[in-house]
């Protein structure tokens, strides 16, 4: 069959009649897509042609090779994956220069249809080796000169793609990899070989193309002329640049050029792989139409499907292929027994998007508390003052008795951060705007005055009673100056930030929100909690890490300084013991 602007693509017809007689579940997102495909193959001006994905499929299991050597199958899943990336063509009119007749002349060009796609799915799908395949597709089978780049958080995980390319070369299973690998690289004669591995990357000498290993870095990869990409795990990992958008800008220079983004799901969330995920949806849902980005973004609907092994599908189209049920199973049940491990489990295996599991409170120990009001109580006051444009933050800790602490926060921020911040973490700000935990304040940075003048109303409206103030100095003296003219400096105490004062606290804090007596009702201190890195020296101490200040825990580092404050102070607070 040629060009055809009616035909259903092969592969996605069996996939779809799967999905109907309900052999195969699919969640939301997947469902979606095959709308969008739906709408291809009705729309007269796009042609699927089945040479472009029958070649693809030949050259993959007549020559490649899985990493340890042994023969490339593809599963159906690569097959449907290629096919939407490979077979969807349209035309175009556009002005070309005829030197015959030296002169431009108004032509009809042959376009392929997908130019960017993306594969959000569950650890264990074989990513790596469906990227490996498209990578090998384009640097032997494309005739054209092309650059073409792997690009990876580190350079080992790069070579998880590369190294299938390099194994097949090694192999030369197919009558075409022995052709274009006999002889001796280091010849210049016609016995040199055609295709090798070498230190640059993996070099196609007949045409001078090659492929290489990039770092995730937007400044290694803006400029690039790279026709076929590949990059992986750009929303599961800490990746804080757009560096699909980057690797574009220098692509989208070349004719039916390849951008293929492969990840799981993450628990980092609010990024720039957020951000973009929210672009996504919008595609699939047609708010905007964008036929050129295929998206295959496979997950569970529902966390309660986690424990229903036939909607595991959902998350892992490969699933008994690529990696086993019992793998599956077993990960339920470590999510089970090890609460620490649930988010990364949930959203590895399962596709489901999570907070991270904050390194030093535990998923339950950040869920909030149903809503509490604490007006007219006695607490301990937490300040953790900002560096001039980012969080300041404060705490109120109310001793409830039985070894109980209400936690109210309030925290200010300047509106020239906020605009700087990548869409989703932005949305996440207005959330706890919404809530009342989060002013934000017009201006590059925070004024001292108007901090005060706004957190001092916020506590006459709640009439809570200051019994202890406790502070970090760093920033702090103009604060503390008008605060002790106004108010006095009985119970005011200094706080530095250290091991010395931190390690002990932060140890007590933890054990109260293990046993969920730290008792708060606001996402931002969810936020900051999920957010917080300790670190601990070879002696046990620990202190709260700020080098990540973009994921903010300042609200954590306040609660700290109150909680010491109150020690200090605990007579004042003898009434509630």
């Amino acid at each position: 069959m040629s060009l055809s602007n009616t035909a259903t693509p092969k592969y996605y017809g069996e996939f779809r009649d799967s999905v109907i007689r309900g052999e195969i579940p699919v969640n939301e997102e997947v469902s979606m897509q095959m709308n969008r495909i739906d709408e291809l193959i009705a729309n007269p001006y796009y042609f699927y042609d089945d040479d472009a994905i029958n070649g693809y499929v030949s050259f993959c299991e007549n020559e490649l090779t899985l990493t340890d050597g042994s023969p490339l199958v593809l599963l159906p899943s690569f097959k449907l994956w290629a096919e939407d990336l490979f077979a969807w063509f349209y035309f175009a009119e556009e002005k070309v220069y005829d030197p015959v007749r030296k002169r431009f002349e108004i032509k009809r060009i042959k376009y392929r249809l997908r130019k960017k796609q993306y594969l959000i799915v569950a650890r264990g799908a074989a990513k790596s080796m469906y990227a490996a395949s498209v990578q090998a597709y384009g640097l032997i089978v494309d005739t054209a000169t092309t650059q073409q780049a792997v690009i990876a958080p580190t350079m080992k995980q790069a070579e998880e793609t590369m190294q299938p390319i390099r194994t097949a070369i090694a192999r030369a299973r197919g009558p075409l990899f022995e052709f274009l690998t006999e002889g001796d690289i280091r010849s210049n004669t016609y016995t040199k070989k055609k295709l090798a591995s070498t230190k640059k990357g993996v070099e196609n000498f007949l045409t001078n193309s090659y492929v290489e290993i990039r770092p995730m870095f937007i400044d290694r990869l803006q400029g690039m002329h790279t026709k076929y990409n590949s990059i992986d795990e750009w929303l599961s990992g800490e990746v804080k640049e757009d560096v699909i958008g980057a690797v574009e800008q220098g692509a989208s220079k070349i004719k039916d050029y390849i951008i293929l983004a492969t990840s799981s799901e993450g628990t980092a969330r609010d990024g720039v792989g957020d951000t973009i995920k929210m672009e996504l949806m919008d595609i699939l849902r047609g708010d905007y139409k964008a036929d050129q980005v295929s998206i295959w973004h496979y997950k569970l609907d529902n966390v309660s499907e986690v424990n229903q092994p036939e909607m595991w599908l959902k998350a892992n189209p490969n699933i008994g292929v690529s990696v086993s049920y019992s793998t599956y199973q077993a990960d339920v049940e470590r999510a089970e027994a090890q609460p620490s491990q649930r988010n990364d489990i949930l959203a590895k295996r399962f596709g489901i998007p999570m907070a991270g599991y904050s390194y030093f409170f535990t998923y339950e120990e950040t869920v909030p508390h149903a809503t509490q009001n604490y007006d007219g109580m006695l607490c301990s006051m937490g300040m953790d003052a900002s560096q001039g444009d980012d969080f300041w933050a404060f705490d109120f800790l109310f001793p409830l008795g039985n070894g109980r602490f209400g936690v109210k926060t309030k925290s200010y921020v300047s509106s020239v951060k906020v605009s700087e911040l990548p869409q989703a973490t932005k949305n996440k700000y207005y959330e706890f705007v919404n809530e009342g935990s989060l002013i934000i304040m017009e201006g590059t940075t925070l004024d001292s005055d108007a901090v005060y003048e706004d957190l001092d109303a916020y506590i006459i409206k709640h009439r809570f009673e200051i019994g202890a103030f406790g502070y970090d100095p760093y920033n702090a003296e103009p604060f503390i100056k008008r605060w002790t003219a106004e108010y006095g400096a009985f119970g005011v105490e200094k706080v530095r930030q250290g091991v010395i004062t931190e390690s002990v606290p932060l140890g007590e804090l933890k054990h109260m929100a293990h046993e969920r007596m730290l008792v708060f009702d606001e996402r931002l201190m969810t936020f900051s909690m999920q957010n917080s890195i300790v670190v601990e020296d070879s002696n046990g101490n620990r202190k709260l890490s700020k080098k990540r200040r973009s994921e903010k825990i300042d609200n954590v580092s306040a609660c700290m300084d109150a909680w010491v404050a109150y020690k200090r102070n605990k007579e004042a607070f003898a009434q509630w013991e």
